[in-house]
């Protein structure tokens, strides 16, 4: 979903959900209504990983609640961000000079494409670089208004920083766990969930994956399992799976509104929260560009869970092989599991290749499309656009397992080498 939407913003922008692009091709306004609110869609891209970041990463803490892995998990997820942040930054620093700033603006001029992100801050000094990497991980709202994000292609590099930020969120709340009842736990976490809603914060999503990984470790929420029904009555007890699948079309009914009949009605819900850092009452001066906290993304995100969770074939399906080995390679977008543990999750699959990509995207693929199409965009484009994607698909894949290899396992290692070498 992540390649796709990225890829897709910058060469069929028409084709995205919420592109500046009103107009363009027919197949592209169809795609729009359509395919796009499914399988590429950036609201629901980064809603899902940081719910999933909050379902996987309080696993180890889940399956033994000691002080020493509770401090391992917290001292050690700063570790296993940094460093691929850090590589990813330093590629972007020397990729994108000036001539490349220019590269896009004439490329975007040539398509028409009004939402590629052709105001790439270029970092003036390897100390800028510096400061921008740290920031990522010192930034506690408004996350998208900092410096490695306008500098990173895309400019979705703010996601690390909330994803960041959630964990500790996550961790707080985890450590009751092991000394509460089940029955309080729920109705602590909805009132955590209610108020996270009303004063538009990311801990929304953050504490609802807490709750999805406590139910699954702790209440039974597995298939089978005694809390994979809802019960009513003696007689009538319906399966999750079920409540999933209506939550989910739920969600997926609204997206659809939105895109295909009342785009004027997409960013309604965003005002009824509290503008907890503007006014302090209604969030009437939301800033709808920006990353935006949906509840119609929310139902899809926790209506699949549900399913994932409950559905023995549907969790089978997420545990085979290839998503596995995608699921390991994930920190090459920064959103790995902590621990071999959490890998065999099947959640831990849904992050794509998410610091490599946009920068190959943008350099490669925009290359391969202007050099191809060389001025003649009416018949030349479609087949340079789709020798782009070929290209970025299996640069990106390479890319990330060199990431992979060079950068996330000796930053995993690293950082249980540090944390055994502070406690010797």
């Amino acid at each position: 979903m992540a390649f796709l939407w990225t890829f897709l913003r910058v060469f069929t922008p028409a084709a995205v959900k919420g592109s500046n692009n009103e107009d363009g091709p027919a197949y592209q306004l169809a795609l729009r209504k359509s395919l796009s609110v499914l399988f590429w869609n950036d609201t629901l891209i980064y809603g899902s990983i940081i719910f999933l970041s909050a379902r996987t990463i309080c696993l180890p803490f889940l399956l033994d609640s000691s002080k020493t892995v509770l401090a391992s998990t917290v001292f050690r997820r700063g570790i296993r961000l940094w460093f691929p942040v850090a590589a990813s930054m330093i590629v972007v620093y020397f990729v994108f000079t000036q001539t490349m700033a220019t590269r896009l603006l004439d490329f975007a001029t040539m398509i028409g494409n009004e939402s590629l992100d052709t105001d790439i801050y270029l970092l003036p000094s390897s100390l800028a670089n510096f400061n921008a990497i740290f920031m990522t991980f010192w930034t506690t709202h408004s996350f998208q208004l900092q410096a490695a994000s306008f500098a990173f292609p895309s400019q979705m590099l703010w996601v690390i920083s909330a994803v960041f930020q959630q964990s500790y969120t996550v961790y707080i709340t985890m450590v009751i766990i092991p000394y509460t009842r089940p029955r309080w736990r729920i109705m602590g976490a909805i009132a955590f969930i209610l108020t996270a809603w009303w004063v538009y914060s990311w801990a929304w999503y953050s504490i609802s994956g807490l709750l999805v990984a406590d139910a699954v470790m702790n209440m039974g929420l597995q298939p089978g399992g005694s809390a994979s029904y809802l019960t009513i009555s003696k007689k009538i007890r319906i399966p999750v799976w079920i409540i999933g699948g209506l939550l989910m079309a739920a969600g997926f009914i609204m997206q659809f509104v939105w895109t295909a009949a009342r785009p004027d009605l997409q960013n309604a819900e965003l005002m009824y929260h509290t503008g907890i850092y503007s006014t302090g009452g209604l969030n009437k001066g939301v800033d709808v560009t920006a990353a935006q906290i949906r509840a119609d993304c929310y139902l899809i995100i926790l209506g699949f869970s549900l399913i994932l969770e409950t559905s023995s074939i549907v969790k089978s399906a997420f545990r085979n092989k290839f998503l596995v080995l995608l699921g390991r390679r994930s920190l090459s977008t920064s959103f790995a599991p902590l621990s071999s543990i959490e890998c065999k999750h099947p959640l831990t699959q849904f992050a794509g290749y998410f610091l490599i990509q946009s920068t190959i995207i943008y350099t490669l693929g925009v290359k391969i499309a202007s050099d191809m199409t060389a001025g003649e965009r009416e018949h030349r484009y479609p087949a340079a656009a789709g020798v782009a994607f070929v290209a970025t698909l299996i640069v990106t894949i390479i890319s990330a397992e060199v990431l992979y290899w060079l950068v996330e396992i000796p930053s995993k290692w690293f950082g249980r080498w540090l944390f055994d070498w502070i406690r010797a």
